[in-house]
């Protein structure tokens, strides 16, 4: 017959499992287990002690034993992102896995591509086929926690559901870059978009640009605040910007820009609304590079013709025939505060949603350029 202490670790396995149901990360008092299970203070101390030692509990100085979140589903977290193969997202996903590895957790990526309908796929799949069994628990997807950059975050998204159930059944979850305001309470890691628009659009202003266009990304909620913080700078700078020099693109010309190299939507820009333009903030260092090639194609230089400068600081910014001016985050923030975020939040701990700063990163394609050479 097992040990008295190892008959009560397994029941208060059980117990960590069906209070992290509720959203309850708070053990009982040793008092109270005593009386619960029948058992001595020893026998309580013994089992808190190897709970502890393997990670399940943690102890707080005056306010008992909590759940760490590791628990018997695995210990395996869900993250979902847009494309994690492409361009700043291998690196960020090394940053949450090596942060989560660290305690003791697993992970499982999955790929929405942005579609909202392979989002849904993926939630579906990650509830499991319990919920249809009418089971409470989650043993079959198995997950303790998600990071989830949202699909196409400036529109309504008909998944809400989804979330929901898996917050209902213990799961933490935290946003990546852009979450849902509609999703109650939800915690989001994002870049600090509006302040990073205005500082890009302010540091045009003091290069004497006045004749300054935009592109950004319409179905993404990060495009939107980068333009707001953009147009802002200029509006309080006493500086307009006609609708016509703001380019807007969604997933699909995104999708194309990658898989055919369309640059249709970019080179008709450039023909047009660029013409009378000396500057140009990019939504990210992805599309800027791609610019660049089309003003190469072109027969324009940068920062000769164009000033170009953008967010993001990936290896694109280097990659280009000059160096692009771009906005950086600290080397490893997004990916580490994101899983520590989570780690917080499986603890049962209080946590709150952050806004990364920027810092600019001036580099080779930015010049003091107020006029135009390829003015109509």
């Amino acid at each position: 017959m097992a040990a008295k202490y190892m008959r009560l670790v397994k029941a208060l396995k059980d117990l960590i499992s069906q209070n992290e149901e509720k959203g309850v990360r708070r053990l009982p008092s040793e008092n109270e287990i005593c009386r619960r299970y029948g058992v001595s203070r020893q026998t309580v101390r013994h089992a808190l002690s190897l709970l502890q030692k393997d990670g399940l509990i943690e102890k707080r100085k005056g306010s008992g034993s909590w759940s760490t979140g590791l628990n018997n589903r695995g210990n395996r977290i869900g993250i979902i992102l847009t494309w994690p193969e492409e361009y700043i997202y291998p690196a960020l996903l090394s940053d949450i896995r090596a942060t989560l590895s660290a305690k003791g957790y697993s992970t499982q990526v999955y790929s929405t591509g942005n579609r909202v309908f392979q989002e849904r796929k993926i939630l579906e799949e990650l509830l499991g086929s319990s919920e249809l069994l009418g089971s409470s628990d989650l043993s079959d997807s198995c997950i303790n926690g998600l990071i989830v950059e949202g699909c196409k975050t400036a529109l309504p998204n008909p998944n809400l559901d989804l979330y929901e159930r898996l917050k209902a059944r213990g799961v933490a979850i935290v946003f990546l870059h852009g979450g849902y305001p509609a999703l109650a309470d939800s915690v989001c890691v994002k870049d600090d978009n509006y302040y990073g628009g205005y500082l890009l659009g302010d540091y045009l202003l003091r290069k004497k640009h006045t004749q300054i266009a935009g592109i950004f990304k319409s179905d993404d909620i990060q495009g939107h605040e980068r333009y707001l913080g953009f147009l802002t700078a200029l509006r309080d700078a006493g500086v307009a910007v006609p609708d016509e020099r703001i380019l807007w693109y969604a997933t699909e010309e995104h999708d194309a820009l990658l898989k055919r190299s369309d640059t249709g939507f970019l080179n008709a820009f450039l023909h047009r609304q660029l013409k009378s333009c000396t500057a140009v903030v990019c939504y990210n260092d992805e599309i800027a590079w791609w610019l660049i090639k089309e003003l190469s194609y072109a027969g324009l230089h940068v920062p000769a013709d164009l000033t170009v400068v953008c967010f993001d600081n990936s290896y694109l910014s280097e990659m280009g025939p000059v160096r692009i001016t771009t906005l950086s985050h600290k080397k490893h923030e997004m990916g580490t505060v994101a899983a520590e975020s989570l780690l917080q939040m499986m603890r049962g701990t209080p946590t709150l949603s952050q806004e990364l700063p920027w810092t600019l990163l001036p580099k080779g394609s930015d010049a003091q350029n107020a006029e135009s050479s390829y003015a109509t």
